[in-house]
């Protein structure tokens, strides 16, 4: 039994009941994906935990006794906080909508700053070493190799990539129609290299992972399921050992790699935005500062007075 699932069965119905409507809500109005849902649930029954065992209730909560729970040694970091405290102020926005408080306890509650930390990438020499470390004389390593190409070509998030079926890839048009946050639509070219990948696993490999089983998904299991974002997680770290690649690198690698890539060959920063489905564009600016870090690398490296 989780964490999560140890939280949810200790507190109390009424405040598991508010915390849970106010998720409900959140769904209906903004349309969030399960994992941001999940992270929202986490935190608000942690918080409801604390309140609890300090004999308050979830309504009755006053600004010093958030400030209280933000300042405890597990909320160690700038960003842990900032998010907790996020969930919070969300929580009790809508509690103070929907008539159940007086008075928002999290309105006099600042932030705290945060340092803009940029994403780990790889370089393009990376990439080609992790791209060709799936061994494609196996059914399960064309799937790879397929996987990882259409990450890099299209910089899809993860869950946008294992989420995929048959019907959103559109192989005579080269592009994939891709659902991402907030339910927002948008269509990705896919490239050559990711087109011809994909014909092959499609025409080499799916079936016979599938052997007979029916799935809408583009990339099952064995079972028919859709691949999960932690198996692929797992198929990311194997594969960075086998490429010889000695770095710790997020799910999102191919991802920041891709916007990185694209911006260093010269591509406009609102088409990277565009592609990567950021709703804004101050979003898709931390991969020009990516892009500047690595041309202040390469200068020290190689420039006599570097």
């Amino acid at each position: 039994m989780n964490q999560d699932t140890k939280n949810q069965q200790n507190i109390s119905a009424k405040s598991k009941q508010l915390v849970d409507s106010f998720l409900d809500a959140l769904w209906m109005e903004r349309g969030l994906s399960d994992n941001t849902l999940s992270a929202y649930r986490s935190d608000l029954y942690k918080f409801s935990l604390w309140i609890q065992q300090q004999k308050i209730e979830l309504v009755k909560v006053k600004s010093n006794e958030i400030l209280a729970y933000l300042a405890m040694p597990e909320n160690k970091s700038a960003r842990t906080v900032a998010r907790r405290l996020s969930s919070l102020r969300r929580l009790y926005e809508y509690l103070l909508r929907e008539d159940l408080i007086k008075q928002n306890p999290v309105s006099n509650v600042d932030a705290p700053r945060l340092g803009r930390s940029l994403p780990k990438t790889l370089t393009e020499s990376e990439v080609e070493a992790l791209l060709e470390a799936p061994d494609t004389e196996d059914v399960l390593g064309i799937r790879d190799k397929c996987m990882l190409e259409l990450l890099y070509a299209t910089g899809l998030r993860v869950s946008e990539l294992v989420g995929l079926t048959l019907q959103q890839v559109n192989l005579r048009q080269g592009v994939v129609r891709v659902t991402g946050k907030g339910n927002k639509e948008r269509l990705v070219p896919l490239g050559e290299e990711a087109t011809q990948w994909i014909e092959q696993y499609l025409s080499l490999a799916r079936n016979e992972i599938l052997n007979n089983s029916k799935s809408d998904a583009l990339f099952p299991s064995k079972r028919g399921k859709a691949m999960t974002r932690q198996t692929f997680w797992y198929m990311i770290k194997r594969y960075t050992v086998v490429a010889g690649i000695n770095k710790t690198l997020s799910p999102h690698v191919l991802r920041h790699a891709f916007a990185t890539h694209l911006i260093n060959h010269g591509a406009d920063l609102r088409v990277v935005q565009m592609l990567l489905g950021h709703s804004d564009i101050s979003t898709t600016q931390i991969y020009t500062h990516v892009a500047r870090e690595r041309l202040k690398d390469l200068h020290g490296e190689h420039h006599p007075r570097g």
